[in-house]
């Protein structure tokens, strides 16, 4: 690898300190108490006059006045000042400090606590160890770094820099545990199913295609977990969740990236109206149990998570904001002619079903702000969800839309095996029209449902998207560890 002339610097001060006998990057490192620790218990150590050890990433400048030398290091609890002098320290360490060790280098400090006459709390440094070179310096104007494309690529840096950063991934842990304790407590039971798959399905997605040698078959990334969640259900468990990564050959925009981190759970003997209360208890703990609140503030608009939700019927809003009665028009020439008619301004689709999802994103979606629940969704766009009994072209299917990002899917599940076959052959015709997400036959799920399996009420919560809420982050990528990127030059 070519360095650059900081990086030749500080790869001179490893080699002296090398030559010196001093191993850069020993094997094990000690710690007494974290530096949160140190802060919380200062004035019961000082008193004892305890003799400590904590460690840590030097941080901002060194500061060096004849004998005596000070800098900050932090942990992932916080920060604390050493102080460090020349008769404490000794002379060999307290030139290596000033002439070998660089910010960003980490290091194991002992000594005892005390204030300095200035009022601030520091550790009063006996005996300092190198834990590891840095050989990377930081960046200029690295407190707060800012520039986007360093902060994704080198996400690394981005949370030594950046304590914003580390908030956010703090929070989408908490989301992630809230959302598994929210369903245990209900009695869910978490399960793993297959990521690689001999048949996509459970979503309208294009898949990520791969090859097992040893059996040359192609299999596909899963893009859901759904059909095989079910085939537990129809296997006698009767409450099942699954948090995990799913897979989509797809764009890459302010809500999307092509991994992403869904939870979908079953629920047997209920329908999607039970759903719905689930989702509004889970939302509502989280709001709580983050905020201490029902309210949160997502890009400068406060989201209320307190009470009911309402409700928005796709046919009735579309019809309202653009005049189109959807089922008036169900094929989907006609439909092109009305939005022509209408002079809307919506990209073309390949069927009837996706131009209505289209219609409805652009003109209704971006409008709800609070809470909601989009019901009423097309048969053709819902292959998995079973028909509403007085309505047959809708199925009882909800998208939980909050503040114009849908972060969820919901139905009252299909359990008709033959009606399920027919859904399938009509997304197989699909798919031979031009679709290239429609979903695929899948004769094993038919005949898991040809064993019978009960009404059922299941959810798909884009965990990413939520975490998005909750940290009140505008992009999918600020709160993916590691988006994906275009490549570099």
């Amino acid at each position: 690898m070519e360095l650059n002339e900081l990086q030749q610097q500080r790869l001179a001060k490893l080699e002296r300190l090398r030559a010196a006998g001093i191993d850069p990057y020993p094997p094990r490192a000690e710690r007494t108490h974290t530096i949160a620790e140190l802060h919380a218990r200062f004035d019961e150590l000082t008193a004892a006059g305890a003799r400590v050890t904590t460690a840590g990433r030097i941080m901002g400048a060194r500061r060096v006045m004849g004998k005596l030398a000070f800098a900050h290091i932090a942990d992932e609890s916080g920060q604390i000042q050493l102080w460090l002098s020349r008769g404490d320290l000794g002379d060999e360490w307290f030139e290596r400090f000033r002439d070998d060790l660089d910010t960003f280098d980490i290091v194991q400090a002992s000594g005892t606590l005390r204030r300095t006459k200035t009022g601030e709390a520091s550790l009063f440094v006996e005996q300092l160890v190198l834990l590891a070179k840095a050989l990377n310096p930081p960046p200029e104007k690295y407190h707060g770094l800012t520039d986007t494309e360093v902060r994704l690529r080198e996400r690394y840096l981005d949370l030594i820099v950046n304590e914003a950063t580390r908030h956010v991934f703090r929070t989408r842990s908490r989301v992630i545990s809230i959302t598994r304790r929210v369903l245990e407590e209900r009695g869910f039971m978490e399960v793993e199913t297959p990521v690689l798959q001999p048949i996509y399905g459970g979503a309208s997605a294009r898949p990520f295609i791969t090859h097992h040698n040893q059996l040359d078959q192609d299999l596909y990334l899963r893009i859901a977990v759904e059909l095989y969640l079910k085939r537990l259900i129809a296997g006698g468990f009767e409450r099942v969740y699954e948090i995990g990564k799913n897979f989509r050959n797809e764009g890459v925009d302010r809500t999307h990236n092509p991994e992403f981190t869904m939870m979908e759970c079953y629920q047997a003997y209920a329908d999607y109206n039970d759903i719905m209360e689930l989702v509004e208890t889970l939302f509502r703990t989280l709001a709580h149990e983050l905020t201490g609140s029902t309210t949160i503030t997502f890009q400068g608009q406060a989201i209320d998570f307190g009470p009911t939700w309402a409700r928005v019927s796709i046919p009735e809003a579309i019809a309202e904001r653009t005049g189109i009665d959807i089922l008036d028009v169900t094929e989907l020439a006609p439909l092109q002619a009305a939005i022509r008619r209408e002079n809307l301004k919506v990209d073309p689709q390949p069927s009837w079903g996706k131009q209505v999802d289209e219609l409805f994103s652009v003109y209704v979606q971006p409008l709800l702000i609070q809470p909601t629940f989009v019901i009423d969704h097309p048969v053709a766009l819902s292959p998995l969800a079973k028909k509403r009994p007085d309505r047959s072209l809708l199925v009882e299917r909800f998208e939980p839309v909050i503040a114009g990002l849908e972060v969820g899917n919901a139905f009252t599940e299909l359990n008709d095996p033959l009606d399920q076959e027919q859904r399938f052959l009509e997304q197989g015709r699909a798919y031979a029209a031009g679709d290239d997400e429609a979903q695929q036959m899948d004769t094993d799920y038919i005949n898991a449902l040809m064993y019978g399996m009960p009404p059922t009420g299941g959810l798909g919560i884009g965990m990413d998207r939520v975490a998005m809420l909750f940290s009140d982050q505008p992009t999918i990528r600020e709160v993916i560890l590691f988006p994906h990127l275009r490549q570099r030059e």
